[in-house]
């Protein structure tokens, strides 16, 4: 007798399905995922704030001790030199947003894109436009959400 695996495929997925739909794991998931969507949403928009700010204190709350850190041209921070750089910035920033974001969590990471779009004016004078597409890594630490990795690429 010859057996096709895709025979197996719409049973195996049927028993999942009700497995799934029986232990009620559909209506957990989906509530569990929207609070933590929810907290990193609220992080991602804290360390927006901070990094326009240039709060130091603000984004040290916010990241991961084993932070790594790339900028757009290949340098990359350690959480303690990312906040020494932003307490000795020889610039501020003029504008700064963080545009269509998309945040998926998967189990205790999130995986957070955006276009960061703003303008650096430095101490002499000249402002400098930036134009980057962001991939952040956060990782749940207990009940809150750090960023634990970062890359920056120009557009």
């Amino acid at each position: 007798m010859n057996v096709d695996r895709r025979q197996f495929g719409l049973p195996v997925l049927a028993l999942g399905l009700g497995l799934g739909l029986g232990l009620g794991l559909t209506s957990i998931t989906p509530a569990f995922a929207g609070a933590d969507e929810d907290a990193v949403t609220k992080n991602v928009e804290a360390f927006r704030v901070a990094q326009a700010a240039g709060n130091a204190e603000g984004l040290a709350s916010l990241c991961a001790d084993d932070l790594s850190y790339s900028h757009s041209n290949a340098k990359v921070d350690t959480k303690a030199s990312l906040l020494d750089g932003v307490a000795k910035a020889n610039y501020k920033w003029t504008s700064l947003a963080y545009k269509d974001p998309t945040i998926r969590v998967v189990g205790p990471s999130a995986i957070v894109r955006f276009t960061f779009v703003g303008e650096q004016e430095f101490n002499d004078g000249k402002k400098t436009p930036q134009n980057l597409h962001i991939l952040m890594n956060w990782q749940k630490q207990g009940n809150d959400w750090k960023l634990l990795s970062r890359a920056a690429t120009k557009l």
